[in-house]
């Protein structure tokens, strides 16, 4: 059966889009990334954020999504190879499933920091929602034994994180995130709890991650999420710029199945902000250059053997 946490629909709720509906089966199947500017960061988190005194010092978030279902472990592991901070997200009524324990996995050998948004917290017997609103205000409306079945589901998935060594928390009762996994309750139905789950990665990435992605302005540097053939455009690799400059004209060398790959840029082909990499609703932006974090459509002669996952220089 289809596994469907929501990971799609929960950025669509984000960026005001419909990507999720437009894949097949509801399902994803590609890896797409999305870059979300600050004036989004902060109109999202506002609810929350409108009584403390919380600036926001990042230019934005660049997130992939990575396919849940289990037929696409190695997009997975693609997706999770460039992530600086993940956010896992579980069904909070089924819990652990396969792909929870293999992504786990995917971050503990990457040493990559995570949340976990657990997701469908509207589907709990009883849930009144409260569309947009921040879960910590949003709980204090709910039934006593509404609040108790959550925190029952919240205690199953908390036990699971303790069998593998992990401790976890919801995010509210957290002191230390450096030694705590943070639990945001989420609904991409009703966009409650989303304040809080940007609130929380942007708190996470600010404090602990601020000079790891202080990025160069010499030659770009990226991993090949995908590589795809484009009417009009013939063979494109979809790349995740982690570091550096690329620009239009630039000679990169990326990995092949035989033999790395030497060739020149002839196009980069850039989403709008909020827009999907997979699957655009506006065209691409043409540019001259990008600075990195970015997910680029990138065009260039001889792109045929070209490699997902391979990096680029």
């Amino acid at each position: 059966m289809p596994i469907d946490t929501g990971k799609t629909l929960l950025l669509d709720r984000i960026r005001k889009s419909t990507v999720q509906a437009r894949e097949a089966g509801g399902i994803t199947q590609h890896i797409g990334a999305s870059f979300f500017p600050t004036d989004t960061l902060i109109a999202v988190t506002k609810p929350l954020m409108k009584d403390i005194q919380f600036k926001i010092r990042i230019p934005g978030l660049l997130i992939i999504d990575t396919p849940g279902h289990e037929a696409f472990a190695n997009l997975r592991r693609r997706g999770g190879a460039v992530a600086d901070i993940a956010i896992l997200v579980i069904d909070v009524l089924r819990g652990f499933e396969a792909q929870t324990y293999e992504c786990i996995d995917i971050l503990r050998d990457r040493k990559t920091p995570f949340l976990v948004a657990v997701n469908k917290i509207d589907r709990i017997p009883g849930w009144r929602p409260h569309e947009d609103e921040p879960f910590i205000f949003s709980i204090k409306k709910q039934d006593k034994y509404v609040v108790e079945e959550l925190n029952n589901r919240l205690y199953e998935i908390m036990g699971s994180f303790s069998v593998l060594g992990f401790r976890s928390d919801r995010y509210d009762r957290i002191r230390d995130f450096t030694k705590t996994v943070a639990l945001i309750p989420t609904s991409a139905k009703t966009g409650e709890g989303i304040p809080d789950l940007i609130s929380v990665l942007i708190g996470l990435t600010q404090a602990y991650l601020e000079r790891k992605l202080q990025v160069t302005e010499g030659a770009a540097k990226g991993t090949i999420l995908e590589v795809r053939e484009e009417t009009g455009l013939g063979m494109t690799v979809n790349v995740i710029l982690f570091d550096g400059v690329l620009k239009k004209g630039d000679t990169i060398v990326l990995g092949g199945k035989e033999k790395p790959i030497i060739t020149r840029v002839r196009a980069i082909l850039l989403p709008k902000p909020l827009d999907e990499i997979r699957d655009p609703r506006d065209k691409f932006t043409d540019v001259e250059s990008v600075s990195a974090a970015a997910g680029v459509k990138i065009v260039a002669p001889n792109l045929e053997e070209a490699l997902a996952g391979s990096p680029l220089y």
